[in-house]
């Protein structure tokens, strides 16, 4: 039975990720040896999900990585601020979710959501 899923990025600058996703989106940085960063939320169990798509949806290229947050607007604020590009909305889908798109600090592609 699968216990988890990690999603990997590849990239010869691992201090990048702090910016976006531990100082941006909130995440702990749960193990770091040098080689390796992985960040998420210490003491908390997540789901584990993988998805296989044609498109990101409404047309939209599909995200390298979708990520939930409880307060999208607030993470949109940040995001500008921070100087990165909304690539795509914000916009409500009609599949009950309001999202937008970036590029984290590595160039892949991240939809940003919330359930409506």
């Amino acid at each position: 039975m699968v216990k988890r899923i990690v999603l990997n990025v590849n990239t010869p600058e691992i201090s990048k990720a702090t910016s976006f996703y531990q100082n941006i989106l909130g995440l702990d940085l749960l193990m770091d040896h040098g080689w390796i960063a992985t960040y998420g939320l210490a003491h908390q169990q997540m789901d584990i999900q993988i998805s296989f798509a044609s498109e990101g949806g409404s047309g939209t290229q599909t995200p390298d990585l979708s990520i939930e947050v409880d307060n999208l607007e607030e993470v949109l604020k940040k995001i500008k601020s921070a100087g990165f590009t909304i690539e795509y909305g914000p916009v409500d889908e009609s599949w009950g979710v309001r999202r937008f798109y970036t590029r984290n600090p590595f160039g892949k592609l991240v939809n940003i959501l919330s359930h409506i």
